[in-house]
């Protein structure tokens, strides 16, 4: 089989580690592989380019993707994915293997049932918010450099006694936000599933400080709410009674840098399942894990709404005393 692979949507820290087993276990299996460059937008464009074992080497340890990822809104209407599917023909690719989250597996849905063609999709996405798998590749890679960089501001948190506010990605999930905020023992985690008014922020507070806290950091989910809203809220109610209130929004650098181990050896494990799915028949579908095993998962459950680990959630709230 020639099949293509591609990349789609924000970039993730273990993209690249999926593309080589991508590559390399096609190629093991004897089936030609071409990268296509710029995601959707590179389908459009006829940007191919076939792959070798020597391609992928020396990407594993490197974050984003090596064959670039674009969005592209021309996609969304059905003359230009025509165009698409003409050059898939042209190239006479037979399979694709798309890397995204749960809006690129609604085109890859789309693009099987328009071309006919074998598309299996791979979770990833750093907020972790597919349906139907309990990993998506980057998510652990995100935390950690969550984790690193609010272990840094607490130094400084505390030696001059401030309240941090400090903002993580997660446009409408609270994932990075719960796991970055246990791991560093944060004061206050505010996510977007649980309702905590900004008005008991204050009281939070004071409470930490009248413990004898030095420092206070909030961790806070972008889809709960702008730090920096909540500073000038603080900053309006409390002054500076418990210290100078400052705001840090991490921004895209949870998304860059190499990804850990784990992302790597699961974003191999994600990559030779998909390959492996797609030469043995499988016609549509992404990869997901639950419970320690791959499988294929309909495209269906990507969009269902995942839960919070309410467990970890209890366990952040007993500690934090």
């Amino acid at each position: 089989m020639r099949i293509a692979v591609l990349c789609s949507g924000g970039d993730s820290p273990g993209m690249n580690p999926v593309l080589r087993s991508v590559v390399r276990t096609a190629i093991d299996l004897g089936s030609e592989v071409y990268g296509v460059r710029r995601g959707f937008r590179g389908l459009i464009e006829g940007e191919f380019e076939k792959l070798s074992n020597r391609s992928v080497g020396g990407i594993i340890n490197r974050g984003g993707t090596f064959l670039l990822s674009a969005r592209d809104e021309r996609f969304k209407k059905s003359e230009w994915r025509e165009r698409a599917y003409i050059n898939l023909e042209k190239e006479k690719i037979e399979g694709l293997v798309i890397l995204g989250g749960e809006g690129t597996f609604k085109a890859c849905s789309l693009i099987h049932r328009e071309a006919g063609i074998g598309v299996i999709g791979i979770p990833c996405t750093i907020d972790n918010d597919v349906g139907g798998t309990e990993y998506s590749v980057g998510f652990d890679t995100a935390v950690f450099n969550a984790v690193e960089c609010i272990d840094r501001i607490r130094d400084t948190a505390s030696s001059h006694e401030r309240v941090f506010l400090v903002e993580v990605m997660g446009k409408t999930r609270g994932f990075i936000a719960l796991s970055a905020g246990i791991a560093t023992g944060a004061d206050l985690i505010l996510i977007p599933e649980v309702e905590f008014p900004m008005e008991r922020i204050p009281e939070e507070v004071s409470k930490a400080k009248e413990i004898g806290k030095l420092h206070f950091i909030a961790v806070v989910a972008e889809g709960y709410g702008s730090c920096q809203i909540i500073r000038e809220y603080l900053e309006k109610e409390m002054g500076n009674k418990y210290g100078e209130i400052r705001a840090t929004v991490l921004g895209h650098i949870q998304r860059g840098g190499p990804p850990t181990p784990f992302d790597r050896i699961m974003g191999m494990r994600f990559g030779e399942v998909a390959v492996e799915a797609l030469l043995s028949g499988e016609r549509s579908g992404f990869v997901a894990y639950r419970k320690g095993r791959f499988f294929i998962e309909d495209y269906e459950l990507a969009s269902e709404r995942r839960e919070i680990d309410r467990d970890l959630l209890r366990l952040w709230k007993r500690l934090n005393q």
